[in-house]
C-alpha cells in the first residue's frame, strides 16, 4: 500500500490506540475494516464525524471500509460511556433510520464504486435476529469468561458508579453481542480491523479475543481519541441540543455557525480532524491564522470545508450570505433571499410582535411600526428622533420620517426587519 493509514491518523491526532502490528498489517496489502454506527435516530450529529472521517480516510487509502448500524446492538444499548440504559427501538424505525445514515455516509464514502474497495453498509440485525438465545450462550458465551468482561473499563465504571442503578444483563451481553459482529464480518468478508473511539476498545478487543479463540485468526482494534473542547464543554453540543447531520434537524445555517463559533485552540485541531486538507496546506491555514487571528482564517476554512461535505456548496453560500446579515454586510435582496427556516434561525431570540396583514396591505407608518404597533421603541417621540438621526433601516434599507411599510417589504410574504443603528433588531410578523 503507497499510503500509511495510521501515519495520516496520527499526524492529524486522530490516533488513541493499536493493537501491536496494525500498522504493518495494513501496509502489506487491502484490508477490509469497520466502524458501527448507532440508529437509535434517523441521522447521525457531529460527534459521529471523528468515527465517519477514519472510514473515509481508510478508503482513500486503498483500503475497504464497511460501516455497521447496529440494528441488533440498538435494540440493547451500549453502556460504554453512559450512566442509564437506553429506549429500545423496532425493526421498522431501525431500517427507517438505517437508509437515512446511508445516505449520510454517501457524502463521505464511496459505496458504489467499481473498485475492488468500494464501501459496504451491513446491519447486524441481518445475523442476529436467527440467532436463538440458546445457541448464542451456546457457540458464543462459552468462549469468554465473566472475569473477563467484569474487567473492562465500561463494565466496571457502570457497575460502581454511584449515579446507577447498577447494569441489566441485556447491557452486560452488549460486548458479546458486538464481538460477535466481529468475528461475523470476519469470517463473512475477511473484516480483519475494527476502528471506534476510545471507549470501544473493551468491546472491540471482546472481538478480537473470539476471532482468536472460535476463528482462530487474528483481528486488530484501532481506536481514535474522543473530541473534547478547550473550555471544557462537550463537543458536539449546542444550546438546542445535538448538532445533528441532517439539514431538517439542524440547519446548514446553524451548522456553519458552530464550526465559526470554535475558539483558536479547537480550530486547529478540527481542521486536521474534520478536513481532508493536506498537511502543507493545514500548516500554512496555522500560520496565516497566527500572523491575524482577528480573521479567524481557521474557523472559516473548518466551516466552509465540513459544510460543503455534509450539505452542498449551494448549502454554503447560504450560510455566509446568512451570517453576512448579522454583520451589516448584506442587502435588502440578500435578506429576501432566506427560505424561511434559515431567517428564523438568523434572528434566532430577536424580539417579534405580529401585525395583522390588512394593517400592513394598507400601509403602516413607520413611527407607529417602531412604536405603537410592536413596541420596539418606547415612545412615538424617540421613534421620531431615530428617524432624524438616520438610524432606522427597514430590511437592511436606511428609512426616514413618512415611510410607510407595505406588503412589498414582506420576506416570505410575512416577515419585516426593523433595525436601529448596528445591532437592535426587531422582527414583525404578518399574520
Amino acid at each position: 500500500m503507497a499510503v500509511n493509514f495510521i501515519e495520516e491518523l496520527r499526524w492529524r491526532g486522530m490516533l488513541h490506540d493499536t493493537m501491536p502490528g496494525t500498522e504493518e498489517y495494513l501496509m502489506e496489502q487491502m484490508r477490509a475494516a469497520y466502524v458501527g454506527f448507532d440508529p437509535t435516530a434517523d441521522s447521525l450529529h457531529i460527534g459521529n464525524l471523528v468515527p465517519i472521517m477514519l472510514l473515509a480516510h481508510y478508503q482513500r487509502a486503498g483500503h475497504k471500509p464497511f460501516a455497521l448500524v447496529g440494528g441488533a446492538t440498538g435494540m440493547i444499548g451500549d453502556p460504554s460511556g453512559k450512566s442509564a440504559e437506553r429506549n429500545l427501538l423496532d425493526e421498522k424505525t431501525l431500517r427507517h433510520n438505517q437508509e437515512a445514515i446511508k445516505l449520510q455516509l454517501a457524502q463521505f464514502l464511496d459505496f458504489e464504486s467499481n473498485e475492488s474497495n468500494a464501501a459496504v453498509l451491513v446491519n447486524n440485525y441481518d445475523w442476529m435476529k436467527e440467532f436463538s438465545f440458546l445457541d448464542f450462550i451456546r457457540d458464543v458465551g462459552k468462549h469468554i469468561t465473566v472475569n473477563y468482561m467484569m474487567a473492562k473499563d465500561s463494565v466496571k465504571n457502570r457497575i460502581s458508579s454511584e449515579s446507577s442503578d447498577g447494569m441489566s444483563f441485556t447491557e452486560f451481553t452488549y460486548q458479546l453481542v458486538q464481538g460477535y459482529d466481529f468475528l461475523h464480518l470476519y469470517k463473512e468478508h475477511d473484516c480483519t480491523l475494527q476502528m471506534g473511539g476510545s471507549d470501544q476498545w473493551g468491546n472491540i478487543t471482546t472481538g478480537t479475543e473470539l476471532i482468536r479463540r472460535i476463528g482462530g485468526g487474528k483481528g486488530y482494534a484501532l481506536t481514535c481519541p474522543l473530541i473534547t473542547k478547550s473550555d471544557g464543554s462537550k463537543f458536539g453540543k449546542s444550546e438546542g441540543g445535538n448538532v445533528w447531520l441532517d439539514a431538517k434537524r439542524t440547519s446548514p445555517y446553524k451548522f456553519y455557525q458552530y464550526w465559526l463559533n470554535t475558539s483558536d485552540q479547537d480550530a486547529e485541531k478540527y481542521i486536521k480532524i474534520f478536513t481532508f486538507l493536506t498537511k502543507e496546506e493545514i500548516e500554512n491555514l496555522i500560520v496565516a491564522h497566527n500572523e491575524a487571528p482577528h480573521q479567524r482564517i481557521l474557523q472559516k476554512k473548518l466551516a466552509d470545508e465540513i459544510t460543503v461535505m455534509v450539505h452542498s456548496q449551494e448549502d454554503l453560500d447560504n450560510a455566509i450570505k446568512a451570517s453576512n446579515i448579522l454583520f451589516g454586510k448584506s442587502t435588502s435582496e440578500d435578506l429576501k433571499g432566506l427560505d424561511e427556516a434559515t431567517f428564523l434561525d438568523v434572528f434566532d431570540g430577536v424580539p417579534q410582535a405580529e401585525i395583522a396583514k390588512d394593517i400592513i396591505n394598507n400601509g403602516l407608518d413607520i413611527i407607529g411600526a417602531l412604536a405603537e404597533h410592536t413596541g420596539f421603541l418606547k415612545s412615538n417621540g424617540e421613534a421620531r428622533r431615530a428617524l432624524k438621526e438616520n438610524s432606522i433601516s427597514v430590511n437592511k434599507e436606511k428609512v426616514k420620517e413618512g415611510y410607510a411599510i407595505s406588503s412589498n417589504d414582506l420576506i416570505n410574504n410575512q416577515f419585516v426587519l426593523l433595525q436601529r443603528g448596528k445591532k437592535n433588531y426587531f422582527v414583525i410578523r404578518v399574520v
